[in-house]
């Protein structure tokens, strides 16, 4: 604040620099949609490691076709994930608990049972049981005889056994169904399990309550106890993957997810194919949170290897994912072979999504969100074939139309082949034809959209114009120097404008400052002509 002088001196004032750094955000936050064996669901959880997904979600799972494409997105270099699952029709396993009164007893014997649910809906949770036991006495005691054990706390044991090995154990010691009690079980399952779940309704914790308020143990008598219900439901289909953007379901549940560059949407079933409805959605979705939607081939257009080129060029417009929506989609063809692990490692088609998910995350490290995610080190990791290996004309007749090849060639393996978005069709001429230019402009755009939220409310005026400059010129200054522009000078490679000319007195009046931000991309060499020619004898003219 600005110093009154009142005496003789020296007087110190600090200076705002008007420096305000942009930050670029991350381009590869990866969000899968569908099934799994577990977790919670519709409800995007952040993972950085397929063990993560495994505690969570429970791993590699016939059923869930989410669970491959996330455990290829991190065989081929991925970091972070959003994962949300969905579950059509599925029930969560129940424990019913009788419980007895704390000591002394109570006048009026509780009613009712202790209800715990397993921590998410799914056929999993009759894999738990619950054992209870008393011995809560503290054996090293220096007191002799040592002192009994207090009536109203017990050890509280979960156990997830599957065949006979157990998958998971949990111990919660000398906890108490007295609701003052710091180790109130409800309060102590809510915040440290990843197994079981006491019931709430309204926020209330719903559970049987003694008569004079001296705490209630639950009865668990010879065996362990175990749940009732507990069902993975039904296949999930187009309605349950769409989802309710009132609800914040489905596609829509990402609302909740603060950011997420690419979206993959696995086929609900192994054999299947997503919905085009579902991926209309879906694209219309990313181009609203500025991200890159991955669309799977249908599994129809590479069953015959000799039909498979002619069958994705006529249908490719049975997806119907045109207009500008396009833009923030790329299709890669075909699927991928992969051995099953849960097959005896037999070999079984899977859709490619999760592998070109993490081919990009790996490109993005190593040379930038502005490389295109192909070539010879565009490598599909994990993968024993590919479900057609194209040739050079069939990968003529499909590159054309905005549909990106996967190949196979000796020496270099199996690659990614192409770099178009569903817009890159030469006929289209679409200003993002390619991959990399449209994620680069997505990471601008979203890079200066959060690192420029300072500028709200702030006095519209040459000062507050000469900081946008500044600032949003270092950062693009920062991505020219990292190679991600055309031009040898920072005046060929990009420009900022923020002055009187973009901003009118009358946008003033009207509360708003316009910054133009211009960039010359880089695009990808995407074919290489060498022309050569003999030199003709020594003539002499």
């Amino acid at each position: 604040m600005p110093i009154a002088p009142s005496y003789p001196g020296v007087y110190i004032e600090e200076i705002p620099s008007g420096v305000r750094t942009i930050t670029g955000v991350a381009t590869s936050i990866t969000a899968f949609i569908g099934r799994a064996e577990r977790g919670p669901v519709n409800e995007p959880t952040t993972i950085t490691s397929f063990g993560d997904y495994e505690r969570t979600f429970g791993g590699l799972n016939l059923l869930s076709t989410m669970s491959y494409a996330v455990r290829d997105f991190y065989q081929n270099g991925g970091s972070q994930a959003i994962i949300v699952r969905i579950i059509r029709n599925g029930s969560t396993a129940r424990f019913s608990l009788p419980v007895e009164a704390g000591s002394p007893p109570a006048t009026s014997p509780p009613s009712g049972n202790l209800i715990i649910d397993a921590a998410s809906a799914g056929a999993w949770g009759r894999n738990l049981t619950v054992i209870v036991d008393y011995n809560t006495a503290d054996p090293t005691a220096a007191s002799s005889p040592p002192p009994p054990p207090n009536p109203e706390l017990f050890n509280f044991i979960v156990r997830e056994t599957v065949g006979t090995t157990i998958r998971q154990e949990e111990k919660f010691l000398l906890v108490s169904m007295n609701a003052s009690s710091p180790r109130f079980l409800p309060r102590v399952l809510e915040k440290s399990s990843l197994l079981l779940r006491v019931p709430k309704v309204n926020g209330v914790f719903q559970f049987p309550v003694d008569g004079d308020g001296d705490g209630l143990r639950p009865l668990v008598t010879g065996s362990p106890a175990t749940p009732t219900q507990g069902s993975d439901g039904v296949d999930i289909t187009a309605t349950e993957l769409t989802g309710s953007a009132n609800d914040k379901t489905g596609i829509f549940a990402l609302d909740k997810a603060d950011l997420f560059n690419l979206l993959c949407i696995p086929p609900a079933v192994r054999d299947g194919d997503v919905d085009a409805s579902v991926l209309q959605a879906a694209a219309a979705y990313c181009t609203k949170r500025r991200a890159m939607l991955i669309v799977d081939p249908p599994i129809d257009w590479g069953r015959r290897a000799e039909t498979a080129a002619a069958n994705a060029r006529a249908g490719l417009g049975d997806l119907n994912l045109s207009g500008t929506i396009a833009r923030n989609a790329a299709l890669y063809f075909p699927r991928v072979v992969q051995a099953d692990p849960l097959r005896d490692r037999q070999n079984d088609v899977f859709v490619p999504c999760g592998i070109i998910a993490g081919v990009m995350a790996r490109t993005d490290v190593q040379r930038g969100v502005w490389k295109a995610p192909a070539g010879q080190d565009a490598a599909l990791n994990g993968i024993q074939g590919l479900q057609v290996n194209l040739t050079d004309d069939e990968n003529g007749i499909l590159n054309p139309l905005g549909i990106n090849c996967l190949r196979s060639f000796p020496i270099i393996g199996r690659v990614v082949w192409g770099a178009r978005t569903l817009r890159g069709a030469d006929q289209l001429a679409d200003e993002y034809k390619y991959v990399p230019v449209r994620r680069t402009a997505l990471f601008i755009e979203e890079s200066l959209y959060r690192g420029t939220q300072w500028v709200v409310f702030e006095p519209n005026d040459e000062p507050l114009w000469a900081q946008i400059r500044l600032n949003v010129g270092a950062f693009m200054q920062n991505l020219f120097r990292q190679g991600a522009f055309q031009g040898k000078t920072p005046r060929e490679a990009y420009f900022v404008k923020c002055d009187k000319e973009t901003t009118t007195q009358n946008d003033i009046n009207l509360g708003i400052v316009n910054v133009l931000v211009g960039f010359a991309p880089l695009k990808p060499a995407e074919f290489v002509i060498i022309k050569i020619q003999q030199i003709a004898g020594q003539i002499e003219a």
